[in-house]
């Protein structure tokens, strides 16, 4: 829908794709990336993601890492390429012109799915 457009774009980010559940040093889940609920994330676990969105921000098309390790370290943050000092695109990743065909002649999920859902 906005492949063709100059001034937009959407680009899906796979950050999370392949992530593990992080484990602590016995092998065990780590319950510090986990709130009290043990369902939703923790602090910790939001600042990881974050981080993870941004370096995938950071990564063209093609090359996105589809897993996030869970480290909690702060120095694995990428910064923007002197040469490419912007975030990452199909058309500024070199896809434009490709061949590449995006489009889907049906949606994977009927829109009226995600109202029920909603609901």
């Amino acid at each position: 829908r906005y492949e063709e457009r100059e001034d937009f774009a959407v680009v899906m980010q796979p950050f999370f794709r392949n992530t593990m559940l992080p484990l602590d040093s016995n092998g065990k889940p780590d319950l510090s990336f986990f709130a009290a609920d043990c369902f939703h994330f923790s602090k910790k676990a939001y600042a990881e993601m974050a981080v993870a969105l941004w370096n995938n921000m950071m990564e063209p098309i093609g090359e996105k890492q589809t897993y996030n390790n869970f480290t909690y370290n702060r120095s694995k943050l990428k910064c923007p390429d002197p040469e490419k000092p912007f975030l990452s695109t199909l058309r500024n990743s070199g896809f434009r012109n490709s061949g590449l065909n995006l489009e889907k002649d049906e949606p994977s999920v009927p829109y009226w799915a995600v109202i029920v859902a909603a609901v």
